[in-house]
């Protein structure tokens, strides 16, 4: 072969090399810059994150149905869990030995309750609703309204459950049990020592049911869930120094510390009843907060798990759609730079055909 010729295919060869590294590279940019292959973006501070809310995009209107049959078990084991409350709240408890040396110190005086019995759900459930409505309304997100709700209601039904049926079965007499059992003062025992009451038998049950407290449960239950709650949306483990945030977190957790404080004044429970049951609410009312929301000094404390869930789910659908329509246009530059390499290819060959014959031609002469 000429020396010319094996120039003309090395600049042929060249040139399919430069074209095979420009599409090379263009893909290996176009990778790099994938929706999918990119990681999810980590966020320095709370902040940035909240900007990622989109406000009114999950509402009641359009997403409540959807989120309510989602947890359509949850509401029958409410509902289940209210049965079981009142079955236990009807039924004896267990009435436990008295003796005469024993009531020494059931004999503090018969009060009436300083916190009504029926006041304990206004402000165990029924406030914290009330401020899970107003969050609802400046976020409009329906995933943090039904979690609350649903969460809060666990909550004081579950500590109820528990509440009722350690009452039931340890029978422990209140401080003014004696005057529960004999409103005329005159105390009469059997012959083992036990007391024989006389007064009301409906008086007489509520006197069997002093462990744990139940007032202090309740509100325990729900105070506890609401501060946690609170603790969450103001962002109180921000780090920043801000102790007012602490101040309103708080609140409701002293709101079921006097509670508390008033049973032991009114003399329907001990000190030992009050705080057994304040620690029992506060425990229930953590677990059933975490089942539904990060713990509030989480980076994503602010809303419940639900919400980001969703909010994964649309980011990764929009982002494989943005991936195919990517693929689409790559597909699309490469296409002319191809077809530019076959032709240039084919103009190579047919020069070095043409003066593969002028050579021959040259020698047969």
């Amino acid at each position: 072969m000429p020396w010319w010729d094996l120039r003309s295919l090395s600049r042929f060869w060249v040139a399919q090399d430069v074209s095979r590294k420009r599409l090379e590279t263009s893909t290996v940019t176009s990778d790099w810059v994938s929706p999918i292959e990119c990681p999810l973006i980590k966020y320095k501070n709370k902040e940035e994150r909240m900007r990622e809310v989109q406000l009114g995009a999950h509402t009641v209107r359009s997403h409540g149905i959807t989120v309510a049959r989602t947890h359509m078990h949850d509401w029958l084991i409410l509902m289940l869990l209210l049965l079981i409350e009142a079955f236990l709240y009807e039924i004896h408890p267990f009435y436990r030995f008295v003796g005469k040396d024993m009531m020494s110190d059931l004999k503090y005086p018969l009060k009436s309750n300083t916190v009504p019995v029926w006041a304990v759900p206004i402000y165990s459930v029924l406030l914290p609703i009330a401020i899970f409505l107003i969050v609802y309304f400046r976020r409009r997100d329906v995933y943090d309204l039904h979690h609350a709700i649903l969460g809060l209601l666990f909550s004081v039904l579950v500590t109820a459950v528990i509440t009722d049926a350690i009452k039931d079965a340890v029978g422990r007499p209140r401080p003014d049990f004696f005057w529960r059992c004999f409103p005329d003062g005159k105390d009469v025992y059997d012959t083992l020592g036990n007391v024989v009451c006389h007064g009301d038998k409906i008086v007489i049950k509520e006197g069997h049911k002093s462990f744990p407290s139940g007032h202090t449960s309740w509100s325990f239950a729900g105070l506890g869930f609401l501060s946690l709650y609170l603790s969450g949306k103001i962002k109180v483990f921000d780090r920043r120094g801000h102790v007012a945030k602490l101040c309103l977190v708080f609140l409701p957790l002293l709101v079921a510390s006097l509670v508390g404080v008033s049973r032991v004044d009114d003399y329907w429970h001990h000190w030992q009843d009050v705080f057994a049951g304040g620690l029992l609410g506060l425990t229930v009312a953590t677990f059933c907060y975490l089942q539904f929301f990060p713990p509030p000094y989480h980076a994503e404390g602010w809303g419940p798990y639900a919400y980001f869930r969703e909010l994964e789910e649309s980011r990764s659908s929009t982002q494989a759609v943005n991936a195919v329509n990517g693929c689409n246009v790559q597909v699309m530059e490469a296409q002319p730079q191809l077809d530019n390499a076959h032709d240039e290819r084919s103009i190579h060959g047919c020069m070095g055909l043409t003066l593969a014959r002028n050579s021959n031609t040259t020698l047969e002469e």
